[in-house]
């Protein structure tokens, strides 16, 4: 008697451990293998957003990534001292990165956005720079 009782609760855990295992697809985010990286791009202008005064990439910018098709921001980074940034450890799946840049009207920061997918569990995907506008003023 023993034994079947043994036996049956054996059967459960492991019925439940498969149910488990096939159950719980993970989409989007954090707690994989992936990365995605890029560079941020700017040119500097006037007070005035009429000349531009200079170039390069930027360092210490806000990079924003969501996951899937949340609304909320999954991460943020500031871009290193050559305007690179990197999000890692991400599942297979579709992401958003962003940045702010200055609009010419008004001086208004609106988001330029990437969508990205990942599509191998180990993969690296390297976008486009960024190319963003600022102001020194």
């Amino acid at each position: 008697m023993k034994k079947s009782i043994l036996k049956k609760g054996v059967f459960l855990i492991t019925l439940f451990g498969i149910f488990m295992l096939f159950s719980c697809k993970k989409g989007p985010g954090d707690g994989g293998r992936a990365s995605i990286k890029g560079k941020v791009f700017t040119v500097n202008y006037n007070s005035s957003f009429t000349v531009p005064q200079d170039s390069g990439y930027l360092g210490a910018q806000k990079v924003y990534i969501i996951y899937g098709n949340e609304t909320a921001v999954g991460d943020n980074q500031d871009t290193n001292n050559d305007g690179g940034f990197e999000f890692n450890f991400l599942r297979k799946g579709k992401y958003k990165v962003y940045v702010f840049t200055k609009t010419q009207t008004n001086h208004i920061d609106s988001a330029v956005v990437k969508e990205v997918e990942i599509t191998d569990r180990t993969q690296t995907v390297e976008i486009p720079d960024f190319k963003i506008k600022t102001s020194k003023n």
